[in-house]
C-alpha cells in the first residue's frame, strides 16, 4: 500500500509540473509557430481536465491538503472529471454543433451533470460551501423559476437548456473564467513561484528594510512596504503575512511595539496587496477580461486609492511610533539601501521587463509574463550565490508549486462558469441587483453602504478571488444600475470584500498575524480595524471624487489627488492622536473635519477651508510644544 501511495504521488507531482508548463507553452505562442493551433476551448478542457485530477489527488474529503494520493471514493470523481472534460477535448466539434442548437442532447446532459458533481466537490474542497451552495441555489431556482415569488419570477427553463448554457454556452464552465485562470492567472503564479526562488521576495524585504529600518518606527514602516511590494506579486494575504511577517513582526515587537499592534500593522499591511497594480491579487486579469478594459487602464483606475490606503496605514504607523516614543534602530542606516539595490540589480531588470512588456508594448498579460520568466532564468545564472540559479531542477520544482496553488483557481473559476451560465440564462442576476436599489430606493450613498456590507459578509472565509468573481455577478451590477462606472464598481466591491481579511470575527490575515506574534485575535482584530481604516474610506473617495481615479481634465486631477494624499496623512494623525508630538482631543477633532475636506470633492473654497483646519490644529505642533498636561491621546 505504502508503495503504491508513493508512486500515485510521484504520478500527481509530475502531472502537476508538466500542467504549468504546458500553460507556459501555449502562453508564449510557441505553438504557432509550427503552426499548431489548439482552440480556445480544447485548452480549457485539458487544463481544468489535469486540475481535476490534481485537485482529488492533493485535497482531501475535509479540505485539508494531503501529499499526493486518492482514496477509494477519489477515483469516481476523477473518472467522471475525465470522461466530462475529455469529451470535450477529443469531441469539439461536437460542442461546435450543441451550440447551433442551444440545447443538449441526453449524452450532453449527463456529460454536464457529472462534470458539475466533480467540479461542485472540487471547488468545495479547495474553497468550502459558499460557492457550492450558491450554484446549486442558482440551478434550482433557473430550473423551477416559475414557482419563485415576486420579482424572482419567471418561466422556467427545462434541464436541456440549462444544461447547455452551463456546459457549452459562452458563459458557462468553459467560460470567461476560467479561460484567465488558464492562460493569464497561471503564467503570473509561475512567475511569482520563480521570483520567489530566486530570491526576489527575500530582496523586497530587505529593500523595505533598508529604505525605512533607519526611520522612526522603521520595522513596522518596512512591513508596509515590504507587504506593498510582496503583494504585486502574491495572490493571497495570508500568504503574504507568512512571507513577510516571519521577519517584520519580530522586528517590530523587538523595538518596542505592543504584540498584538505588531501583528495588526502585518495584517493591514498585507491585505493591501490586493489593491495594488500590477497584479492586485490576480483579480485585475479577471477584471480586464470581464469588463472588457485594457489592462494599462485598470492600473490607471486602480493605482491612487492603492496609494491612499497604504499612505493612511504608513502615517498611521509612524504616529503610533510617536505616541509609544520609538528611537530608530541604530543598526540600520542609510547607506544600507544603496548596497541593497546594487545587490538586486537582476531583480529590478525583471520587473521592468514585466512592466515593459505589459505598459508599453501592451503584450497579452501572460506573454509579458512569459518572457519576464525567460529574461529571469537567464538573469539568475548571474547571482553570485549559486543556489539562486534557476536550474532545470529548481524551475521544476517551482512548476509543481505554480499548478499546487492554481488549483484553486481552477476549481473556482469554472464552478463560478456555472453560476454565470445559470444566471444569464435566468435573468436572476439582473433581477438580484434590481432588488438591491429597490431596497434604498436609488440613493447612492445608502446604496454604497448596503452593497458595502453585502460585500463584508459574502467575502467572509473566501479568498479574493473568488469573492470578486461572487460579487462582480451578485452585487456590482446594482451599482452600475444607480449610475456608477463599471470599473468604480468593481473596484469598490473589492474593497469591501476585503475588509473581511482585517475585521472580527473572519479576519483570515489576522489569524495568521496572530499565529506569529503571539496575540489575542480579538486585540489584534479590532487594533487591525483602526490601522486599516483607509478600506473603508477609500472606496467612498473614488466614488465621490472621480478625479482620484484619474479620471478628467489633469488640473483638475492635480488638485484632487493632492489634496487626497494630504486628508490621508492628517486623517491618520486624527485618528491615532498623534503627529509630531501627541495631539489633543479637540485637535483630532479638527483633523479629521479637514482631511475629510481634503479627501472629498473639492473646490478651490473647500481646499483653502481645509488647510486653514490644519494649520489651526497643527500650529503648535510645528512650533515644538508640548502637549499641555492633562491633555490625553
Amino acid at each position: 500500500m505504502a508503495e503504491e501511495k508513493n508512486m500515485v504521488q510521484k504520478i500527481l507531482l509530475f502531472i502537476a509540473g508538466l500542467t504549468s508548463l504546458y500553460q507556459l507553452v501555449v502562453a508564449s505562442r510557441v505553438l504557432t509557430h509550427f503552426n499548431i493551433f489548439l482552440p480556445e476551448v480544447q485548452h480549457k478542457a485539458i487544463s481544468l481536465l489535469f486540475a481535476v485530477i490534481l485537485i482529488f489527488g492533493f485535497y482531501a474529503l475535509n479540505g485539508s491538503k494531503k501529499k499526493g494520493f486518492y482514496n477509494w471514493y477519489d477515483y469516481f470523481f476523477v473518472i467522471f472529471g475525465i470522461i466530462s472534460t475529455g469529451f470535450v477535448v477529443f469531441n469539439y466539434d461536437a460542442i461546435q454543433d450543441y451550440t447551433l442548437y442551444g440545447y443538449l442532447d441526453f449524452k450532453g446532459m449527463l456529460l454536464t451533470i457529472l462534470l458539475m458533481i466533480v467540479l461542485l466537490e472540487a471547488v468545495r474542497r479547495v474553497t468550502g460551501k459558499v460557492i457550492p451552495i450558491l450554484v446549486l441555489l442558482s440551478f434550482l431556482m433557473t430550473l423551477y423559476q416559475n414557482y419563485l415569488p415576486g420579482i424572482l419570477y419567471g418561466k422556467g427553463f427545462p434541464l436541456d437548456r440549462l444544461t447547455f448554457s452551463i456546459y457549452a454556452g459562452n458563459g458557462g464552465i468553459f467560460g470567461k473564467p476560467l479561460g484567465v485562470a488558464v492562460t493569464v492567472l497561471i503564467t503570473f503564479i509561475a512567475f511569482g513561484q520563480l521570483f520567489s526562488a530566486v530570491g526576489g521576495g527575500k530582496w523586497f524585504l530587505d529593500f523595505a528594510v533598508g529604505l525605512t529600518g533607519w526611520m522612526r518606527g522603521g520595522p513596522a514602516k518596512a512591513a508596509v512596504v515590504a507587504s506593498c511590494l510582496f503583494g504585486m506579486i502574491s495572490g493571497s494575504p495570508s500568504a503574504n503575512v507568512a512571507t513577510t511577517g516571519m521577519l517584520t513582526i519580530p522586528l517590530m515587537k523587538e523595538t518596542g511595539y505592543p504584540s498584538r499592534l505588531a501583528g495588526a500593522i502585518e495584517a493591514v499591511a498585507a491585505t493591501g496587496g490586493q489593491f495594488m497594480p500590477p497584479v492586485m491579487g490576480a483579480v485585475i486579469f479577471i477584471m480586464a477580461e470581464w469588463l472588457q478594459i485594457a489592462y494599462a487602464e485598470i492600473i490607471k483606475y486602480a493605482i491612487v486609492p492603492a496609494l491612499l490606503y497604504y499612505v493612511i496605514l504608513f502615517m498611521s504607523v509612524h504616529c503610533e511610533a510617536v505616541k509609544l516614543d520609538l528611537k530608530p534602530v541604530a543598526r540600520y542606516e542609510r547607506s544600507t539601501l544603496l548596497n541593497i539595490l546594487k545587490s538586486g540589480w537582476t531583480y529590478l531588470i525583471t520587473l521592468a521587463v514585466l512592466l515593459y512588456y505589459l505598459l508599453v508594448k501592451a503584450y497579452p498579460p501572460e506573454m509579458a509574463a512569459t518572457y519576464s520568466i525567460i529574461v529571469m532564468i537567464a538573469l539568475s545564472f548571474l547571482l553570485p550565490d549559486k543556489e539562486k540559479h534557476l536550474t532545470i531542477p529548481r524551475i521544476w520544482q517551482a512548476l509543481i508549486s505554480t499548478t499546487k496553488s492554481w488549483l484553486l483557481l481552477a476549481a473556482v473559476t469554472a464552478s463560478i462558469g456555472m453560476l454565470i451560465g445559470s444566471l444569464q440564462l435566468s435573468g436572476l442576476g439582473v433581477k438580484f441587483s434590481t432588488f438591491i436599489v429597490s431596497l434604498t430606493g436609488g440613493n447612492l450613498l445608502a446604496t454604497l453602504i448596503l452593497v458595502g456590507v453585502a460585500c463584508f459578509i459574502l467575502g467572509m472565509g473566501l479568498d479574493s478571488m473568488t469573492s470578486y468573481m461572487t460579487l462582480a455577478i451578485l452585487i456590482a451590477p446594482a451599482l452600475v444600475k444607480i449610475g456608477l462606472p463599471p470599473i468604480a464598481a468593481h473596484l469598490y466591491i473589492i474593497y469591501w470584500a476585503m475588509s473581511s481579511f482585517i475585521t472580527p470575527p473572519v479576519c483570515l490575515s489576522v489569524y495568521v498575524a496572530c499565529g506569529i506574534s503571539g496575540s489575542d485575535l480579538w486585540e489584534t482584530g479590532w487594533e487591525a480595524v483602526k490601522l486599516g481604516i483607509g478600506v473603508f474610506i477609500v472606496p467612498f473617495l473614488f466614488v465621490y471624487n472621480p478625479y482620484i481615479m484619474l479620471q478628467g481634465p489633469t488640473s483638475h486631477v492635480i488638485a484632487a489627488v493632492g489634496s487626497a494624499f494630504l486628508g490621508s496623512i492628517l486623517i491618520a494623525a486624527g485618528i491615532r492622536g498623534a503627529f509630531i508630538s501627541k495631539i489633543s482631543i479637540w485637535r483630532r477633532v479638527v483633523l479629521i473635519i479637514a482631511s475629510l475636506i481634503l479627501m472629498g470633492p473639492t473646490n478651490v473654497w473647500t481646499f483653502f477651508g481645509g488647510l486653514i483646519l490644519v494649520f489651526i490644529s497643527l500650529f503648535n505642533q510645528f512650533r515644538g510644544r508640548k502637549l499641555e498636561e492633562g491633555l490625553n491621546a
